[in-house]
């Protein structure tokens, strides 16, 4: 039996050394695949949803012990308090950042510059910029006086304490905010205002891979070999509220749903009154966010008043056309300069105007059209013909409720009228006319309307 297990034995060794080696190599395929990095994309203005975003972005990497969060940047700045809440999420972070402007084409301006900086590892893709960080009021100008000052200062201490913070060039990040300095991508990598250039995420990986990193108050070398990336994109709630924000949508919005009460009140069936109140309501919550100039809102209000009396009034045209030049103006202003030094400028876009405006005057041009056909203004025969229709004693039904403008269904056709006596009169009430005035009928109720009314 002892020659017999004295052969076995090296078969044995060399099958437990074949196993401790498959056994390695399976830990490390194991540890390679557990190594993950979140990607965020992140464009846009900096604001209170892209702070968030961030913020819950990497709170998730640190629960889930992500190797790496790398923020892909694309901004031209944004609210100053949101920047700040980046930076401080960006700083406090307990798992490696990684700032990657880009795509090609991008930068990260203003706002920007300061979370660029904040990253453990910065790198730009090749045709982007980085600076631009001067406070300036909405209309691109320095702020004066005391103000100015005090704002300036503020963000050079703010820029100072981050570049020190991650070992970058301090005279670049104060010239950046004092003399709005802004350099290209091999510029910034020169100065050592960020750490490199990746054209592509795994050269991003490739970069980071081996750097050592101070997070959460300890030096950590980044081990980023083999690693998995997964991308986190921002969650709807969030997407759809930053898109509510947008100048343009908000203003769209607004117009979509003025149109639906008009049309209410032209023609009452709910439907399109609750769509145009839900279509205000969503603008509104995109306007508070907004810099709202109250001027600019009141002579959009201005306008939809004369639109809605254009549908109830004979004025050929005159009270829609006041109501147009109102609406552009109103849509032109509609939003004051930022009282943010670093958040752009927000307006309506231009083409939007144009075409919003447009349709307005195409619509109310077939709505005066359509008035004066049904008025029997286009022929000398037809208007005689209408105007038996609203002889004294002539039964009707009121169509739009009278309060105290409304119309009345008579004979066929749907007229202006008024009460006699100025009352209010509902929908469906039976009438007789009384007299009229121009084109206009002067109605009373009638107490034994007739089957064929």
């Amino acid at each position: 039996m002892r020659p017999h297990s004295a052969a076995i034995l090296p078969i044995r060794i060399v099958a437990g050394l074949f196993l401790i080696c498959g056994l390695v190599g399976l830990a490390g395929t194991a540890l390679a695949a557990d190594k993950t990095v979140y990607v965020l994309p992140t464009t846009g203005i900096v604001d209170g949803g892209m702070a968030q975003y961030l913020a819950d972005g990497i709170a998730q990497a640190e629960r889930d012990g992500a190797a790496a969060v790398v923020i892909k940047l694309n901004t031209p700045g944004g609210a100053l308090t949101s920047t700040n809440d980046i930076v401080g999420t960006l700083l406090e972070a307990k798992v490696p950042i990684i700032v990657w402007v880009a795509p090609a084409g991008g930068f990260a301006a203003s706002a920007g510059t300061f979370i660029t900086l904040a990253a453990n590892v910065a790198v730009m893709a090749p045709g982007t910029s980085i600076g631009a960080a001067s406070p300036v009021s909405g209309q691109g100008e320095d702020i004066p006086g005391t103000l100015g000052d005090k704002v300036r200062n503020d963000a050079i201490a703010k820029i100072t304490a981050i570049a020190e913070e991650r070992n970058r060039n301090v005279n670049w990040a104060v010239q950046a905010v004092s003399e709005a300095r802004s350099s290209s991508a091999s510029e910034a990598v020169g100065l050592g205002v960020v750490d490199g250039m990746a054209s592509s995420l795994d050269e991003v990986l490739a970069f980071a891979n081996g750097r050592q990193v101070k997070v959460g108050g300890s030096t950590v070398t980044l081990d980023l070999t083999g690693a998995t990336t997964t991308q986190i994109d921002m969650s709807p709630f969030i997407a759809f509220f930053r898109l509510l924000m947008d100048p343009t949508i908000a203003f769209l919005l607004f117009s979509a749903g003025s149109a639906g009460l008009l049309a209410e009140l032209w023609s009452p069936n709910f439907v399109t009154g609750i769509l145009g109140a839900l279509l205000i309501i969503l603008a509104f919550i995109g306007l508070g966010a907004l810099p709202l100039n109250v001027g600019g809102l009141l002579l959009i209000l201005l306008a939809l008043v004369l639109f809605g009396l254009e549908l109830t009034v004979t004025s050929h045209g005159l009270l829609g056309f006041g109501g147009l030049v109102c609406f552009a103006l109103g849509a032109s202003a509609l939003f004051t300069t930022p009282v943010d030094p670093f958040t752009p400028l927000v307006r309506v876009a231009a083409p939007v105007i144009v075409t919003t405006t447009a349709t307005a005057a195409i619509f109310l041009a077939l709505v005066v059209w359509a008035a004066v056909r049904s008025r029997g203004m286009s022929s000398p025969e037809g208007a005689v013909g209408r105007a038996v229709a609203l002889q004294p004693g002539a039964e009707a039904i009121v169509r739009r409720p009278i309060e105290p403008l409304g119309s009345v269904y008579v004979a066929g056709e749907e007229w202006s009228a008024r009460s006699a006596d100025g009352r209010s009169l509902d929908r469906g009430v039976p009438v007789r006319v009384v007299r009229t005035d121009g084109l206009t009928a002067i109605v009373e109720p009638n107490p034994s309307p007739s089957s064929a009314s």
